[in-house]
């Protein structure tokens, strides 16, 4: 992960914005004090906020896993599947 201090940050600030949203990769923001930051696109805040949500609830990875290792012929069809 690359990281930048807080006063270059400042002075890069739209430019660093444009590049965690186009390389998908977070950037450390550190300072003095020892209270470092990351900067990442909202995208993947959003992704890291719904797969949080998701294992909270129990047995969520366990039913993903079991799905991801369903063999096709043995899911429904989207005629199948009530919306």
């Amino acid at each position: 992960m690359t990281a930048i201090s807080a006063t270059r940050a400042r002075e890069n600030i739209y430019q660093l914005i444009s590049d965690v949203n186009t390389n998908c990769q977070p950037i450390t923001i550190t300072n003095n004090k020892g209270k470092n930051a990351v900067l990442i696109g909202e995208e993947d805040w959003r992704a890291i906020e719904e797969t949080l949500f998701l294992m909270s609830i129990p047995g969520m990875a366990e039913s993903i896993i079991k799905g991801g290792n369903t063999p096709l012929e043995e899911c429904l069809s989207e005629d199948e599947v009530d919306w």
